[in-house]
């Protein structure tokens, strides 16, 4: 690590893990027990699906009931593996269709792990069978699916929780208070937040057949169908805005919600966005590979930029977000924060909390995000208290709506040439602008009906 930041290490995994405890109001001392054994599914077996519903399975008393995937051979695989996790040692009933799934089992909470374009259907529908929801961001792909999932959660009166776990990552809710909070920053008047990782897939697989295990009707769904070139599932999709919002949406929405939750911030008063493809021409990828996005608030502008390409603006900061105050500067990101004083003063760094002694069935499992665990071990922790306390969890679905609006609103600014968009929440539209406010919502295929504010 550069020079710049070792000069104080201040890092106690212990004491990270208890403050972060504390702020969701567990005890570090308490074994925490929810007050009954919830009927869980999944819906989305992949690889985030998976990572979820492990997590919620250290953490609480549940019991997976059914799984639901259109990958006949993922879906297979996931029961094994959960039957494996969960105590009962049972298979959870499998399904192709999450309508059926949804019709035959009465469930408590239903994780949902699909692809972008997924989100909002099936949340909505689970919400209107009785179940409380787990969501990965974004929530959505058009902002108007979002305020209809935000009607959904207050009509029903359900528990939604968005996979936006910074919130629960115990190094930066220590910077939140410690640092942030405490005043060490002083006046906050600009942001950055940035993604540098080469995470674009941009090649050319040629059309085949869909193959016999995947029902690829299904798994495209509303979306618009794209001819197969490929089981789409393990990222490919992510580099089509067909399922998604790119970039922006995928890596942006963490960082924004971050530091919108750190200076209490909410909706942007007005969003501009620049970019476009213009590095990486070859190949089928239609999202952009260079994008800049300013947010802006009252005396401070949110500015995030990412390139899919070159190297990082900071090495030790890839994915990031930096806060600039009048007496100092804090440096964050999901492995560590640093916080550098202007002239004199101290440094304070720590680092990403890590419980593979406490939790050894980390280290063995694929593909698990290590550093990413023990947040979403807390998250699943304040979901379920949430619900328990009949009160509103810490990524709540209206936070993380706005959140995933602000980011759809910059992709859709940088297709009307960085038009400068002002989103009115109340009414649902651009203000004064007939285009923009026409883009909110994306149109559906074919037999697909898509959620109505007033008709959940």
């Amino acid at each position: 690590m550069n020079n710049y930041f070792i000069n104080r290490r201040t890092f106690l995994h212990g004491a990270t893990t208890t403050l972060a405890l504390s702020a969701l109001g567990v005890k570090a001392s308490d074994v925490w027990k929810p007050a009954k054994i919830y009927q869980v599914a999944l819906i989305g077996a992949g690889w985030y699906g998976k990572n979820d519903l492990f997590r919620l399975i250290q953490v609480a008393d549940v019991e997976v009931v059914a799984l639901c995937d259109v990958d006949k051979k993922m879906l297979t695989a996931a029961g094994e593996l959960v039957s494996k996790r969960q105590k009962s040692g049972k298979i959870p009933k499998l399904y192709g269709d999450y309508r059926k799934m949804l019709a035959e089992n009465k469930l408590d909470i239903v994780l949902i792990g699909t692809p972008d374009h997924w989100h909002a259907l099936t949340a909505i529908d689970a919400m209107r069978a009785g179940a409380h929801v787990y969501v990965q961001k974004p929530i959505s792909v058009d902002v108007i699916e979002g305020e209809a999932m935000v009607a959904a959660a207050r009509k029903y009166n359900r528990v939604v929780q968005v996979g936006t776990q910074r919130k629960s990552t115990p190094h930066l809710i220590d910077a939140k208070k410690n640092i942030v909070d405490a005043g060490l920053l002083g006046k906050i008047s600009h942001v950055e937040m940035c993604c540098y990782y080469h995470m674009r897939n941009n090649g050319n697989p040629p059309t085949e057949p869909v193959p016999d295990f995947l029902d690829y009707e299904m798994w495209t769904g509303p979306a618009p169908m794209r001819p197969y070139d490929g089981l789409p599932h393990i990222r490919w999709w992510r580099t089509f805005n067909e399922y998604g919002n790119g970039i922006m949406g995928d890596m942006c929405v963490h960082m924004l919600d971050t530091v919108r939750w750190m200076l209490k911030l909410g909706w942007p008063k007005r969003i501009t966005s620049t970019g476009g493809i213009f590095v990486q021409k070859d190949g089928k990828s239609n999202i952009a590979d260079t994008q800049t996005a300013v947010f802006e608030y009252d005396e401070l502008n949110c500015v995030w930029q990412h390139r899919s390409w070159g190297t990082p603006a900071n090495s030790e900061y890839p994915w990031a977000f930096i806060l600039y105050g009048e007496k100092g500067t804090l440096y964050g990101s999901t492995m560590q924060y640093d916080f550098v004083p202007q002239g004199k003063g101290e440094k304070i760094h720590k680092d990403v909390v890590y419980e593979k002694e406490k939790y050894p069935e980390d280290v063995t499992e694929e593909r698990i995000e290590l550093n990413a665990a023990p947040a979403t071990r807390l998250h699943m922790i304040d979901f379920i208290k949430a619900i328990e306390n009949k009160s509103r969890p810490v990524a709540d679905i209206e936070e993380g709506h706005i959140s995933t609006a602000s980011c759809i609103l910059a992709n859709i600014s940088m297709k009307l040439n960085g038009r400068p968009l002002v989103y009115d929440p109340k009414k649902r539209e651009v203000v004064g602008d007939k285009e923009a406010t026409s883009l909110l919502r994306r149109p559906y295929r074919k037999g697909w009906v898509h959620p109505e504010v007033d008709k959940v």
